[in-house]
C-alpha cells in the first residue's frame, strides 16, 4: 500500500510567522515535553500540543483555525512554555493560532459573549451578591474593582490601531 503524500503548506506557516509568537513553532522538534506536562491533553485526546504544533510545521491551517478547533482547549497555563527545551513556546503559537482563527471568524460562538462581559465588567464572568456572599463567608477580601475607564481606553486604543475584521475584509 503506497504511502500518503505530505504536502506542506507554506503559505499557512509564513501567515502564522507574521503573527506574534506564530514563529516558534518553526524550532519545534516533536519531543513531546509539553505533552508531558499538559493539563489539557491529561484530560482530552482531543488536545495535544505536540500535535498543533506539527500540524503548524506541516502548514494544516483548516485543522487548527477551522470549525472545531482543538486549541480552544488549551487551559493557557504555560507549562509548556516552561518545559520546552527549544524555546518553542506552544502557548504562544496556540494564541497566535486562536487570533487568526478570531479573524478567520472561525472562533465559538460564546467566546464574543465572555470577550464582551470582559469588555462591559472588567472580569470573564458575572460576580452575583450570592457569589460575594460566599467569599465573605470564607473570610476572602472582597473582589478589587476594575478600573472599567482605564480598560476602556485600551480597548478603544486597541481599536483604533488595528481596523476590525470586517473592516479588513472590505466591508464597510
Amino acid at each position: 500500500m503506497p504511502k500518503e503524500k505530505v504536502v506542506v503548506d507554506f503559505r499557512f506557516r509564513e501567515k502564522l510567522n507574521k503573527i506574534t509568537g506564530g514563529k516558534h513553532h518553526n524550532y519545534c522538534y516533536q519531543c513531546s515535553a509539553c505533552v508531558a506536562v499538559c493539563p489539557a491533553a491529561r484530560f482530552t485526546d482531543e488536545f495535544n500540543p505536540r500535535i498543533i504544533l506539527l500540524k503548524a510545521l506541516l502548514g494544516m491551517e483548516e485543522a487548527l483555525i477551522g470549525e472545531d478547533s482543538p486549541i480552544w482547549l488549551c487551559t493557557n497555563c504555560y507549562s509548556c512554555y516552561e518545559r520546552c527545551p527549544q524555546d518553542v513556546r506552544p502557548i504562544e503559537v496556540i494564541i497566535a493560532l486562536k487570533n487568526l482563527a478570531v479573524e478567520r471568524e472561525t472562533a465559538p460562538a460564546n467566546l464574543a459573549k465572555l470577550s464582551e462581559n470582559i469588555a462591559e465588567t472588567g472580569m470573564s464572568v458575572t460576580v452575583s451578591s450570592a457569589v460575594n456572599r460566599r467569599r465573605q463567608e470564607l473570610g476572602l477580601p472582597p473582589l478589587k474593582t476594575i478600573p472599567l475607564e482605564e480598560l476602556k481606553k485600551i480597548l478603544e486604543e486597541d481599536e483604533a490601531e488595528e481596523p476590525s475584521s470586517k473592516k479588513r475584509k472590505g466591508e464597510p
